[in-house]
């Protein structure tokens, strides 16, 4: 029996690259005959001619499939929508900017038939490509997960990885409010390969991640994985309790010396010290209650425009 491969790619105004990267893939899969493969692009809401394209692409291509979202909904809502409609023994998720090289996909579907059911591949190296303040907040990024969180990541853990049906039917029923794959991939388990590789050059177009959305992604998806910032608020807590209690001893040593007390300036460093303490940890606790509350919704997590699925 013939198998097949479902390769899902989450695409963003991308309508300069979802040409060559389908003839790419399209190349691999000739020197791979004995596979079926589907080619599943999610339109996340582009403004560009993206759709258009792919609605061209699907015409001629009985192999390509196009899901289109209502807006932008994220990549990993995006993915998400790829292991709900893929119909492969083995699902494959790769970016379409051709930083994923397709010619790696001969790899992974080699480790996948060696028995692995998922083998993703992760940055050798730092990314040469990328700005030194995004390489610091990769870093960053990366050191705060392994720190906190009950997973670990290879520093540069990309989403082009394959994954055995019975993984893709596991994250099928991961319905979050938050999804982070390649941390939630991680926490499933099953036999699992990392591959180091380094990204090729963006072939066309600039990445749309900035600062801020960085730092964003960095905060949500750490709290997603842990819930060890809650544990850190409350040893804070206790920590300046006991320096606190520290203070004491002193008070009651200048009341019986007659040693001269600190000033209006020490008692609001004191005061601004401890609110900002208090914020913080209210903060971490904020968020978590604004997840559960978000999840409490049950908001779909993307909502398909149109479809050439059931064409």
């Amino acid at each position: 029996m013939r198998k097949k491969i479902s390769l899902i790619l989450p695409v963003l105004n991308e309508q300069h690259n979802v040409s060559i990267v389908y003839n790419a893939i399209k190349e691999v899969f000739y020197t791979l005959p004995e596979y079926d493969y589907e080619i599943i692009f999610i339109d996340d809401g582009s403004t560009d001619a993206t759709l258009d394209l792919l609605k061209e692409l699907a015409s001629q291509h009985p192999e390509v499939i196009y899901i289109s979202f209502s807006r932008n909904f994220g990549k990993d809502n995006a993915l998400y929508a790829g292991f709900s409609n893929c119909t492969g023994q083995a699902a494959i998720t790769m970016d379409a900017d051709m930083q994923h090289t397709p010619g790696l996909i001969t790899k992974l579907i080699e480790q996948w038939e060696a028995g692995y059911e998922v083998v993703y591949y992760y940055r050798k190296g730092s990314n040469i490509h990328a700005s030194a303040l995004s390489k610091f907040f990769s870093k960053t990024f990366y050191y705060l997960v392994n720190a906190l969180a009950t997973v670990k990541l290879e520093n540069g853990v990309s989403d082009f990885r394959i994954i055995d049906r019975k993984v893709v039917n596991v994250l099928k029923t991961m319905n979050e409010d938050t999804l982070f794959y390649r941390g939630l991939i991680k926490w499933v388990g099953f036999k699992q390969l990392g591959l180091a590789y380094v990204p090729s050059e963006r072939e066309n177009g600039k990445s749309r991640y900035r600062t801020k959305a960085l730092f964003s992604f960095a905060i949500n998806n750490v709290i997603s994985l842990s819930v060890k910032p809650l544990s850190i608020a409350i040893y804070l807590g206790f920590f300046f309790s006991f320096l606190s209690v520290l203070y004491v001893p002193y008070a009651i040593y200048s009341k019986l010396n007659g040693v001269a007390q600190s000033g209006w300036a020490s008692v609001i460093l004191t005061i601004a010290f401890f609110g900002g303490l208090n914020l913080m940890i209210l903060g971490i606790v904020g968020l978590y209650l604004g997840k559960t509350f978000m999840q409490s919704k049950q908001r779909p997590p993307f909502i398909i425009s149109e479809s050439n699925i059931n064409n």
